[in-house]
């Protein structure tokens, strides 16, 4: 893929820039799309990633979780996004069930990378295996570690992780052990702030927070949530900018702003 878009030949961030960004104490904004209007206003709007996330199945799909959701959803919405970016670092997540092996893990990565646009691919929990053999092939992987969605099942509701001791102590692990199996960049979900504050300072790698308190090295929200119109109960941890905007041009641009002078998240929408 080019770095520069054939229509403005505006350079596309890249994981590089992402990185220094951190070095340099700026902030990440990231929120996520699902289709190519958006994307090219998210992307206007100066909100440096675009993560095509699963959480479709439920703001998008009208599911009660983000099981359903198929590789070729993912891939779909993956391509309308990267139609619509001009700037933007677009990451594609892989859903349920697509990353059994290693090898399906990254047959299914090649699949975003080659036909859906996608800079970097997204996988949910510690699986080292499935990020070293990715990360051999040439694949950019961001690892997901703390609240983990496509494991409602097994956990049976949607709950802050890492609160006592040696559940923190295991997430910590967990993140170092994914820096050092190759991933380039975290998202950490729904984990106390003093957690995720350590886990920003020990890696070298863009930590990127849900849920996980101010001092993260980026913020990421739902992107329905933020404007208020996700159906059923909201999450704590987001906040409806479009209460106090003219247009959702002007609330991603508030959100934007938010993140990056730190006023997002506050400790109302932390834990």
């Amino acid at each position: 893929m080019s770095q520069y878009s054939t229509m403005s030949r505006v350079k596309i961030k890249t994981i590089t820039d992402l990185q220094k960004m951190k070095q340099a104490g700026q902030k990440i904004s990231s929120l996520t799309a699902y289709d190519s209007s958006f994307s090219a206003l998210l992307d206007q709007a100066g909100v440096d990633v675009l993560l095509v996330g699963d959480s479709l199945g439920m703001v998008v799909q009208g599911h009660s979780s983000t099981l359903p959701v198929s590789m070729q959803d993912i891939l779909y919405h993956c391509q309308l996004v990267s139609r619509g970016r001009q700037q933007a670092f677009i990451i594609a997540d892989l859903p349920f069930m697509s990353v059994a092996t290693p090898m399906q893990a990254a047959e299914n990565a090649a699949l975003l990378i080659q036909q859906g646009g996608a800079q970097m691919v997204k996988i949910e929990g510690a699986k080292i295996e499935a990020i070293q053999f990715m990360v051999q092939q040439g694949i950019p992987v961001c690892a997901h570690l703390g609240l983990l969605p496509q494991l409602i099942y097994q956990s049976g509701k949607y709950a802050v992780q890492g609160v006592e001791e040696k559940a923190a102590a295991k997430i910590l692990a967990d993140a170092l052990k994914v820096e050092q199996a190759g991933a380039q960049m975290l998202i950490v979900e729904c984990i106390p702030a003093t957690l995720a504050q350590q886990i920003s300072e020990q890696l070298a790698i863009p930590v990127i927070g849900i849920g996980a308190g101010v001092d993260c090295d980026g913020q990421v929200l739902v992107l329905y949530d933020m404007l208020g119109i996700s159906l059923g109960r909201k999450p704590r941890f987001t906040k409806n900018y479009m209460q106090q905007a003219d247009s959702v041009y002007e609330a991603v641009q508030a959100y934007v702003t938010e993140v990056k002078e730190q006023k997002f998240p506050e400790l109302e929408h932390s834990f």
